[in-house]
């Protein structure tokens, strides 16, 4: 037992005494109290040097040094230990969740400048889609979706490999003209059926291509899906390649 639990043998003796014994367990050993001090206890002005950090508008200097840095547990604790207060990361990490704080990406909820007229115009849409709907016309909408560099470039994701053993990547992610290119997939969404439809183009988002993804893709589930269907109602952001002020977006949807 020793010898697979990696430790003294007289542990072990011991251990097996106490069992035979049937002494019960002794409970607690440390007073309450005792142990080792948390930083916060040992460094009172801690904590709000660290909220004046990350919340530099309403705790703290609006010019804190770390207000236009990413705000890392790491960058947290080497400025805190600068300012004189001693801290790891893992701590700066218990206390910003002890306030309440989590590591969170920026939501997109800003929006531009709203015209008078914006929410009339979504019931117009909305209105003749319905009618489209229930007349057993199909209703479309489209819009390009981003766009990846297709090659050995960096991305956000990350795979299981061997320690040590990275995928090796280019250091800038300038586009290679002597490779594959850039994905530009557009995607076409019907909202009778519920289903999507995406066609990836290889150059350049252009009104040409988005008028012949919606092309390919009545050809291949359009038109079997609708074999009565004599108008198609399309909704798009206005904006890229199927923007109102792209004349050639017109003309290929008239084409």
């Amino acid at each position: 037992v020793a010898r697979a639990a990696e430790v003294s043998e007289t542990t072990v003796r011991k251990g097996v005494s106490e069992l035979e014994a049937g002494d019960e367990p002794l409970g607690r050993v440390r007073r309450p109290g005792g142990g080792r001090k948390k930083a916060v206890d040992l460094d009172p002005g801690l904590r709000l040097a660290l909220l004046a950090l990350v919340e530099p508008d309403e705790r703290g200097d609006p010019m804190s040094p770390l207000r236009w840095t990413v705000k890392s547990t790491r960058n947290l604790a080497a400025e805190l230990s600068r300012q004189g207060h001693r801290v790891s990361a893992d701590t700066v990490g218990d206390l910003l969740r002890e306030e309440g704080f989590s590591l969170q990406a920026g939501a997109k909820t800003i929006e531009g400048k709203q015209h008078p007229d914006r929410d009339a115009q979504f019931r117009y849409i909305n209105e003749r889609a319905s009618q489209h709907i229930d007349g057993g016309q199909p209703v479309i909408s489209v819009d390009t979706k981003k766009k990846e560099l297709v090659g050995d470039y960096k991305n956000a994701g990350h795979q299981w490999r061997p320690a040590g053993e990275p995928v090796l990547v280019k250091t800038h992610d300038f586009l290679d003209r002597q490779g594959p290119g850039k994905a530009i997939p557009y995607g076409i969404y019907d909202l009778t059926a519920n289903t999507g439809w995406v066609s990836v183009g290889t150059d350049h988002d252009t009104a040409a291509f988005a008028v012949a993804s919606i092309r390919r893709w009545w050809q291949a589930r359009g038109r079997h899906d609708y074999p009565a269907a004599a108008r198609l109602l399309i909704t798009a952001d206005a904006g890229g390649s199927n923007g109102y002020r792209t004349r050639t977006w017109k003309t290929e949807l008239a084409a």
